[in-house]
């Protein structure tokens, strides 16, 4: 099948192409700047901009598409700026005649209050959702993997800090999942014409508040955190001590930090029924993540 991925230079982009290839399908790469991508063999590379409708027409000439496009960043416009996106996207690959689209959400109840950057992914599906295609939508939560800006703040927490003060998010529950089974998923959907036009939840096979999944990543780093929870310290205030504490910026770290205030937990498994992933435990996929992730620092 010809398909194309938008923000193949992104952690689960890069990730997916070559998944892709690997599966028999012809792949093409939407990507701002061919400079900072490299390609697999026989990949297609398209440079466009999705806030610019009339650079990514050449990339469209496909039966299915992934949109992995999100701001992952503080600044005010950005819900604007992915509305925007998503609606250039829709508009285009409608006109182009695109069959299916998968999309990769965010879980999280509406009820619960949304931090911004979740409600700004619900509110891209919902521009999505207005395409002539097919719309698959997949919702996760924490992806475990090396460099996964929500894992890679887990880990240097996890690896710095012997004691954490930290704020009442860290009693949240959420449902990491392993970025192969994530993959798995993302590739599965093509063959199952059933999943066309559906939305899903998936998830791996442990529900863990976020001071779970910081002691058990600090077993594996060598030590296990001494977390201590305080009511006082707020979004903004975290973001700033996870900027001091780790590499990531407060830019990335404020919208992380937003939404680790809501529940992410699958509450409809159907896809794990029609997409068969044999789950990775949490500790298996942060062993794995740990050594790829060493082995890309030696290199």
């Amino acid at each position: 099948m010809r398909v194309l991925v938008t923000g193949a230079t992104g952690f689960v982009g890069r990730r997916l192409v070559p998944a892709l290839v690997d599966a028999g399908h012809e792949v093409t790469a939407l990507v701002r700047d061919a400079g900072r991508y490299d390609p697999p063999p026989g990949v297609r590379v398209v440079v466009g901009d999705l806030l610019d409708p009339d650079s990514f027409e050449d990339a469209l000439d496909v039966e299915a598409a992934y949109y992995l496009v999100h701001s992952m960043t503080a600044r005010d416009d950005f819900e604007a700026r992915d509305r925007r996106a998503a609606r250039n996207f829709a508009d285009a690959a409608s006109a182009a005649g695109v069959a299916r689209v998968i999309y990769l959400g965010g879980l999280g109840e509406e009820r619960d209050q949304l931090s911004s950057h979740l409600q700004s992914r619900r509110e891209v599906e919902r521009v999505l959702t207005t395409g002539t295609y097919a719309l698959t939508t997949l919702r996760a939560a924490i992806v475990v993997g090396p460099r996964s800006a929500g894992f890679e703040m887990v880990v240097q927490l996890a690896s710095r800090l012997p004691v954490m003060v930290t704020p009442r998010w860290v009693r949240t529950p959420c449902q990491p999942i392993a970025v192969t089974d994530l993959l798995a998923y993302l590739v599965g959907v093509l063959d199952v014409p059933e999943t066309a036009g559906e939305t899903y939840e998936i998830g791996g096979p442990e529900v863990l508040t976020y001071a779970e999944m910081l002691r058990r990543t600090g077993r594996h780093l060598g030590h296990e955190p001494i977390i201590l929870a305080v009511p006082v310290l707020t979004p903004r205030l975290s973001a700033y001590w996870v900027g001091l504490m780790t590499d990531v910026p407060w830019s990335v770290a404020r919208p992380l930090i937003e939404g680790l205030k809501n529940p992410v937990v699958v509450n409809d498994d159907r896809l794990s029924r029609l997409v068969p992933v044999d789950p990775t435990p949490f500790d298996e996929a942060v062993r794995r993540a740990i050594t790829e992730r060493s082995a890309e620092a030696a290199v």
